[in-house]
């Protein structure tokens, strides 16, 4: 048998690609067929104006050491039916990795915050938050159902690979699901922002007391709190579940490694130096609040609050695909290299109907970048900028600012990339 190093593997696959040829496609589709599973989450219930915001580990998930493809999520009910966001908003949904000994006869738990087991190691994305913060492989918000996540040959998320995981441990998913009930609510927007004064709550969810200037967000919406209801309103619980479709294909190396990355436009960096040289210190809150503009500003037509962050980028690398996620007012996002180029800018699509998916007045997606491969490159240690826009005619309370990003390093394995 002929032995062909991995590094061939990949210069093929990637000269295949930059000269144009149908004949990777051809060839890894015969290859490696994509396949596709759909698989639902733990259920839960709901009633109107009720919170969840759970995580179930030792999820449903394809197994062995293979490249994800892409990741769709939706809540539908029992049936399957798909619910449409002013219904049940989906803040957020997102899919972590950890691994667990082998020996662990209790893998699974019904949605508390913390599975209590000292046999859990996170593997986290390659960052760029501190500690486990923002850690997810896959993860956004109610524009789940309109935004692509497929991810183009040769290129996947490799998981699985034994020489990764220690001896008498495997590879498992935990999904975190934040979700809000807004039938009959007061204020659907204000229950969808968070707004503490529509929650009646003055603590977190553990136990200490939220700064009086903390308007909204969510320290006031956690699991089991409960928004403001009309006078009189009455409704059923109802039992729902996070619809997943997972797609992959088995590992081979004519495939190339991609990183997430997820950067957030909250993160206030510190650089701080000590003996073995200089550290960057991340600080991501998250969220923030869109204060409103001013009366002048708004006969003006000018109220959009941007907000900017500047970080360095340790270890750069090919942009293969990109996307943000912002909340309810939100105009647009964009990351821009060092001089001042645009890697990617991602915008909302607003829902103008009434339908799952379509929903008047929600975002129903966020556009994507898939930039030819080998044209974006951010070099090692490139400051970045990200920046993100919303419109504060009026205010918003706990929006985000994220940007996630997928990278195929320039090292040996994918360095045969050719720069224009």
């Amino acid at each position: 048998m002929w032995f062909v190093p991995r590094e061939f593997h990949f210069s093929v696959a990637i000269l295949l690609l930059l000269f144009g040829s149908p004949c990777l496609s051809s060839f890894l589709n015969a290859e490696n067929k994509i396949k596709s599973a759909v698989f639902l989450s733990p259920k839960f219930e709901l009633g109107p104006g009720s919170v969840i915001n759970k995580e179930y580990y030792d999820i449903d998930f394809p197994r062995g050491h293979i490249a994800l493809k892409s990741f769709n999520a939706e809540v539908v009910d029992e049936v399957g039916n798909p619910i449409p966001l002013h219904e049940t908003y989906l803040h957020h949904w997102g899919v972590g990795r950890y691994h667990q000994s082998k020996h662990v006869t209790h893998t699974r738990n019904d949605g508390k915050r913390m599975l209590q087991s000292s046999n859990i190691v996170k593997v986290r994305n390659s960052g760029i938050c501190q500690g486990n913060t923002l850690g997810q492989y896959f993860g956004i918000g109610s524009e789940t159902r309109g935004t692509a996540t497929d991810i183009p040959d040769p290129f996947g998320i490799e998981i699985g690979n034994p020489a990764e995981v220690s001896e008498g441990s495997e590879d498992k998913w935990v999904l975190n699901v934040h979700a809000i009930d807004t039938r009959g609510v007061e204020d659907k927007l204000g229950c969808t922002e968070c707004k503490c004064e529509l929650y009646n709550v003055t603590v977190d969810e553990y136990g200490r007391s939220i700064r009086p200037d903390y308007k909204g967000g969510w320290l006031c919406c956690y699991d089991c709190t409960q928004c403001k209801l009309k006078e009189g309103f009455e409704g059923p619980k109802r039992s729902l579940y996070l619809r997943y479709t997972v797609k992959w294909v088995d590992w081979d190396d004519f495939i190339v490694p991609l990183k997430i990355y997820v950067i957030d436009v909250t993160d206030s960096m510190k650089q701080s130096d000590n003996s073995k040289g200089t550290n960057f210190d991340h600080d991501c809150k998250i969220e923030y609040q869109v204060e409103s503009c001013s009366t002048d500003h708004r006969e003006e037509n000018g109220c959009v609050h941007v907000k900017r962050t500047s970080l360095p980028f340790q270890t750069g690398g090919y942009v293969i695909y990109g996307v943000a996620h912002q909340h309810s007012g939100g105009i647009g996002s964009t990351l821009y290299g060092q001089d001042g180029r645009v890697i990617c800018s991602s915008k909302p699509s607003y829902g103008n109907r009434s339908e799952a998916g379509n929903e008047v007045g929600y975002i129903v997606g966020m556009s994507t970048c898939y930039p030819k491969p080998g044209s974006i490159k951010i070099i090692d240690g490139e400051t970045l900028t990200l920046e993100s826009n919303y419109n504060n005619s009026q205010e918003h309370t706990g929006v985000m600012g994220f940007f996630y990003l997928l990278v195929a390093e320039h090292s040996t394995r994918s360095s045969f990339f050719t720069d224009k």
